[in-house]
């Protein structure tokens, strides 16, 4: 498994550079590398990662069915990644999906429809396409998008397309520790 995600994790960076060099936005350089752009993203996967907190510690409708398709599906996907592995892979989604969502799609929205309404649609655009593709259940896509409308508000506001990529990889890698070492280790 971890293989496989590696490689579609890791392909998703290839596909966003590829992608973006057809549309005419490179990703590549909307990512400033800084330590300002980095503590950024580390400090802003805390919101995400107190509403994971808050849906397991007050499992209410919808997010208890949430719950429920993440213990049965993704947990036993990474509960033998060792924590190397778990890194591996959030760094390698953060990187792969901010990159062609947020770095990419979100751009190219915002070209075509342009000015400052192109910065908003192109937001709303690619936050909904960001929950399609993670549609394991209805609430988790809306969640999903939400956490999208998060990721691409981010980039808006920082500019940096380093900060979004940096909360999602240190979301993932939290979020995963914690369901798969933690929270599934107490039942």
């Amino acid at each position: 498994f971890v293989q496989v995600a590696v490689l579609f994790e890791g392909g998703l960076v290839v596909v966003a550079v590829v992608l973006g060099w057809l549309l005419g936005h490179p990703p590549a350089p909307e990512i400033k590398w800084t330590a300002q752009g980095a503590a950024w993203g580390v400090a802003a996967s805390l919101p995400p990662m107190a509403v994971l907190l808050f849906c397991v510690k007050f499992p209410i409708w919808p997010w208890a069915d949430v719950l429920r398709v993440v213990e049965k599906l993704l947990v036993p996907l990474f509960r033998d990644c060792r924590l190397i592995d778990l890194a591996v892979i959030s760094i390698l989604a953060g990187l792969g999906e901010e990159m062609l969502f947020r770095g990419v799609l979100q751009q190219a929205v915002a070209g075509w429809v342009g000015g400052q309404t192109g910065m908003w649609v192109g937001l709303a655009v690619v936050s909904v396409l960001f929950g399609l593709a993670h549609l394991i259940t209805p609430a988790y896509g809306v969640l999903v998008g939400l956490i999208g409308l998060y990721l691409g508000w981010l980039r808006i506001y920082t500019g940096n397309l380093l900060v979004p990529i940096t909360a999602h990889a240190v979301y993932d890698f939290l979020a995963l520790v914690y369901l798969v070492r933690l929270e599934s280790g107490r039942q």
